[in-house]
């Protein structure tokens, strides 16, 4: 009896000693991990299309290696329709994510996506090329239409019968004051160049893209441009052998032998420096358009058939376009019937809100654009 007794009372000042051993090592521990801050990107695209979607996708990437396990990202891709992204967001926010990036015109603007914002106030979120800025929703784009010129200036030295197709998708003011950058510059290095317009109505449609590009080349046009997100226009023109201007990302690899360059973004530079402010709790909402100073628009690498001459002429043009004595919108600008748009002395500025709102507004055409504005806007 007594050695029972024993036994149970070593046995009860063992478990004692274990409680007190656990105990000691539950304060011992640093404090709970803070989960990580989860981050959405939404595109129109695939991830991977060779152009807008994927050149999102790459800041996307840039932002997990600069913020590592403080952050968890995903994306939802081939968004066609605006008209989706309210159920999209819903998911997100039954995922418990804490930021959303919207990458196309429309998806967080308008109607019902317009009230997202308030819908989900603990939700951050940010769309690209839009102007609705809320408490807790920013608008970000960039000042595309100076690298696209420099585009059009490869552009316009490589036609020989001054005649440039202009693969295009919706006409909305972005795309518009595109096409009438990308003009200006072929003209800049062939006077009187044309530019041809075939809308696809579409971001994203390979099979339109290439329809598109044949159709231009077939009506008399030896150098195409684009504006559109994959680079199908580029594989028809390498094809056929036809040089190439691409858009958004560097698709040289696409036509090796047809590529001049392209107008690109570097989005990774401003997703990071967003996700940053907003896991920190600095995060501000605002209207940002980036520039070539900031490295946000650039160029790609040139092509073989960019002599060194027009590479020059577009390096002199670009340092104006750096030290701010220079943009495609100063006047004289004419749209297509030959009256002036932009009277001599006067610029659409975007470091200003007049110049801004003119820039986001532009449904005109310049002189030399051969078409009209589509009045298809994107879906939803």
């Amino acid at each position: 009896m007594k050695e029972r007794k024993f036994v149970l009372g070593a046995l009860i000042a063992c478990l004692v000693l274990a409680a007190a051993s656990l105990a000691g090592l539950a304060a011992a521990k640093p404090g709970k991990k803070q989960a990580a801050f989860k981050v959405a990107w939404i595109y129109p695209g695939p991830h991977n299309d060779g152009g807008w979607s994927q050149a999102h996708d790459a800041g996307r990437l840039a932002v997990e290696k600069a913020l590592g396990g403080k952050v968890q990202t995903t994306y939802k891709e081939n968004v066609f329709s605006n008209a989706s992204v309210p159920q999209i967001v819903a998911g997100l926010a039954r995922d418990g994510y804490n930021m959303v990036f919207a990458t196309s015109f429309g998806m967080l603007e308008l109607g019902v996506n317009g009230q997202l914002w308030q819908k989900y106030p603990k939700i951050l979120f940010e769309q690209a090329t839009g102007t609705q800025v809320e408490k807790n929703q920013a608008e970000y784009f960039g000042a595309a239409e100076d690298t696209i010129y420099l585009s059009g200036m490869a552009a316009g030295a490589a036609t020989k019968k001054g005649v440039i197709g202009y693969v295009v998708p919706y006409g909305i003011p972005e795309v518009v004051r595109h096409i009438n950058a990308f003009t200006l510059g072929a003209q800049a290095t062939h006077p009187g160049a044309k530019v041809k317009l075939v809308w696809t109505n579409a971001w994203f449609s390979p099979p339109k893209e290439t329809a598109a590009a044949k159709a231009l080349i077939n009506s008399g046009a030896d150098v195409i441009g684009q504006n559109v997100d994959s680079p199908a226009a580029g594989v028809y023109a390498e094809k056929v052998g036809v040089p190439w201007v691409g858009y958004d990302s560097n698709a040289q690899k696409f036509a090796p032998k047809q590529w001049l360059t392209a107008a690109v973004y570097d989005w990774g530079k401003y997703y990071v420096r967003r996700v940053k402010a907003a896991v920190d709790g600095s995060w501000k909402p605002g209207f940002y358009y980036g520039s070539i100073k900031d490295g946000f628009t650039g160029l790609a690498p040139y092509g073989s058939k960019v002599s060194a001459k027009t590479k020059a002429a577009i390096a002199a043009k670009k340092k104006l376009i750096l030290a701010g004595k220079w943009n495609e919108f100063c006047g004289p600008v004419y749209d297509q019937s030959g009256k002036v748009k932009i009277p001599k002395g006067k610029c659409l500025d975007p470091n200003t809100k007049a110049g801004i709102d003119a820039l986001y507004s532009m449904q005109w055409l310049v002189k030399g654009v051969v078409g009209s504005v589509s009045h298809v806007q994107p879906p939803g």
